[in-house]
């Protein structure tokens, strides 16, 4: 018999580390105008960021945390600063050599790391039960700390100048440069707040699953299925289409096939696309 209950747990849980991947990478589309493949990359330093210093360095996961936040961060301003910046005009430069970045970063963990998964501690060890339905604590609390992020960033955006400054430049580029607004500190600071989002949601996975060399392909795809679905550049588009594509996920993988997974999301990609094609909440380019 299908629980029901226990499969809309796992998908309300699972959407949220979607949200915080794909709310990073339709922000940098929405402001730069470029698809930043190397997000993927963000999420591998993140998780392998908190392991090594919970592992080698043997300090708490919770400064673990702070690492997974701030390294992908820095490595996420360098890519952008250093490499993508020069030719930020050329799109499918662009996306070739953050393809690039991607495989150098997740080679270079499977030379030096290995093909072998690495476990790191949960956040909150220990599980509850609810109503008949046992729940891992961490799991739990992954979800609320996702959440906390995705409010705090919508707040961000909503109630401080920065983040006003970032929702302009996203909807009229020319309309804030001729507002005075410094176009490529703003473009600094959201690869920067990516990054962060990114990292920590390899951490995240990696507190329920495990550390490894290619762990950020598999969201890294599915965020760029949910930006689309939701419209991109739209935060609260990448926040519904997360959903929609977690449950799906979940459904198929529970369901019918573990290897089917992605097969049903990008067949409802397929028809919301003919019917939509600027997505769920996408926006038509202003001039």
């Amino acid at each position: 018999m299908v629980d029901v209950v226990t499969i809309a747990v796992n998908a309300v849980l699972l959407s949220a580390l979607y949200a915080l991947v794909a709310i990073g990478f339709t922000m940098i589309f929405g402001i730069a105008e470029v698809l930043n493949v190397a997000h993927g990359a963000n999420i591998t330093i993140g998780g392998f960021s908190a392991y090594f210093v919970w592992s080698v360095l043997d300090l708490s996961i919770w400064i673990g945390a702070i690492a997974a936040l701030v390294i992908p961060g820095i490595f996420s301003l360098i890519v952008y600063k250093y490499l993508i910046k020069p030719i930020e005009d050329d799109p499918t430069m662009v996306v070739i050599l953050t393809l690039a970045v991607l495989l150098v970063v997740e080679y270079a963990f499977r030379t030096f790391v290995g093909d072998t998964a690495r476990a790191i501690p949960s956040l909150l060890p220990g599980q509850t039960e609810i109503a008949g339905l046992t729940l891992q604590n961490n799991r739990v609390f992954v979800f609320l700390l996702s959440w906390a992020l995705i409010i705090g960033l919508i707040l961000f955006i909503n109630r401080t100048w920065t983040g006003q400054a970032i929702e302009a430049v996203g909807m009229n580029r020319r309309g804030a440069a001729l507002a005075g607004i410094d176009q490529h500190r703003i473009t600094l600071y959201t690869w920067f707040i990516a990054g962060m989002l990114a990292g920590i949601a390899g951490l995240f996975f990696g507190s329920f699953q495990s550390v490894s060399w290619e762990m950020g392909l598999d969201p890294l795809l599915l965020s760029f299925t949910i930006v689309i679905l939701g419209g991109i550049g739209s935060i609260k588009g990448s926040v519904v289409g997360a959903y929609i594509i977690g449950t799906l996920e979940t459904l198929t993988v529970t369901l019918i096939d573990a290897r089917l997974a992605g097969a049903a999301s990008l067949i409802v990609l397929f028809f919301v696309l003919i019917a939509m094609p600027q997505g769920l909440y996408g926006r038509a380019e202003v001039e």
